[in-house]
């Protein structure tokens, strides 16, 4: 049976209020939250944006989905967890100051702002999976706490996975920082030396000091690697890459496993939306404003992980007129992540769109 997706157009000219007139009316006719009992504690997964990017979702937009969770009489809080890279995401401190910059302050959002630290093993909890990847998760517990959970995420490009929606908010952004480093181990990047010209920037991204100089040229040390992909991004020569043809893509088997850890008891009480407005090449974890690289779509949502962002990439797309997110990315398969979850049971590809 075919899962239902839910979705309203949006477009570049649309400003914040009819953005936010369109997804009042997506969260009313959809019924999408209608799971969410009085009483139910509900975690509302998001990214906040890293300093100086500004493709996130919207804390005016996030209101309205936690303003509908609190008219049920159930509690909500809004939460993500630190990254391997270094930034102001790096410590749950400098992280929650930085989400209250970008405007998700409580009395703004009306939910409170919880970022754990994951360096307390009481915020952490190992999850027993024995999956092909993944033998046990190690994600954020108050995640498995919560009686609901509603993942909010911008759709868009990834360096890693060709892009990122519903399955990544929750596989890569519920893992503790341990969790998200499994995740990326086995796929340290190497240098391709005759486009490299020394400039630095991949060793100063470098969270794990892997990046040296010698003779002129970056070297990567694949022992002290962690595999998060910053020193790719820093590099404007596009001179480090990844062996995909080595396992490179097992990334996205990895995520996905972990979003199997984080739902396994909770896909009857979750819910999931996507908003393909500002998609961009790259992730919002970049300390950039990237560009669109295609017009706005829409909002999307369903109870199903797997068809919101089968459907998102459907529909980017369609609207693109060309596989997008293959051009941006040519050696990474997207698909890799959807084909896995199915398998897992997280949900399925075959989908129907109702269109608002």
């Amino acid at each position: 049976m075919k899962s239902k997706v839910y979705f309203i157009d949006v477009s570049d000219a649309d400003g914040m209020q009819v953005i936010k007139q369109k997804f009042a009316r997506l969260l009313k006719e959809s019924r999408i939250l209608d799971f969410i009992l009085k009483g139910d504690k509900v975690a509302v997964k998001m990214h906040f944006g890293e300093e100086g990017n500004t493709g996130y979702v919207r804390p005016e937009y996030v209101r309205l989905a936690c303003a509908d969770i609190r008219a049920r009489q159930a509690e909500c809080f809004l939460s993500d967890t630190n990254t391997l890279y270094r930034g102001r995401r790096m410590n749950s401190r400098d992280y929650l100051e930085l989400a209250y910059e970008h405007g998700f302050i409580p009395d703004a959002c009306a939910a409170e702002v919880i970022i754990p630290d994951d360096s307390r093993k009481e915020n952490v909890a190992e999850i027993a999976l024995n999956r092909k990847f993944v033998q046990t998760a190690k994600v954020v517990k108050l995640f498995l706490q919560a009686d609901a959970l509603v993942g909010i995420a911008h759709f868009k490009g990834h360096m890693m996975t060709g892009f990122g929606g519903a399955l990544k908010n929750i596989g890569m952004g519920c893992a503790s920082r341990e969790g998200k480093l499994a995740q990326h181990s086995g796929i340290a990047p190497y240098v391709i030396l005759e486009k490299c010209i020394a400039c630095k920037e991949c060793g100063q991204a470098c969270p794990a000091e892997a990046i040296f100089i010698k003779n002129k040229l970056a070297y990567i040390d694949p022992a002290r690697c962690i595999g998060c992909a910053s020193c790719i991004a820093a590099c404007r020569q596009n001179a480090i890459e990844i062996k995909w043809e080595a396992g490179g893509s097992r990334i996205q088997e990895k995520m996905t496993e972990y979003a199997l850890a984080v739902l396994k008891d909770k896909l009857p009480k979750s819910a999931f939306i996507n908003f393909a407005v500002k998609i961009t090449k790259e992730c919002d974890c970049l300390a950039k404003d990237d560009p669109r690289i295609v017009p706005d779509v829409g909002i999307l949502a369903s109870r199903d992980p797997v068809s919101v962002d089968q459907a998102s990439l459907d529909l980017v797309n369609q609207a693109a007129g060309k596989d997008i997110f293959k051009e941006a990315h040519p050696l990474r398969n997207g698909l890799k992540q959807l084909e896995h979850a199915s398998k897992l049971g997280l949900g399925s590809r075959e989908y129907e769109v109702v269109q608002l």
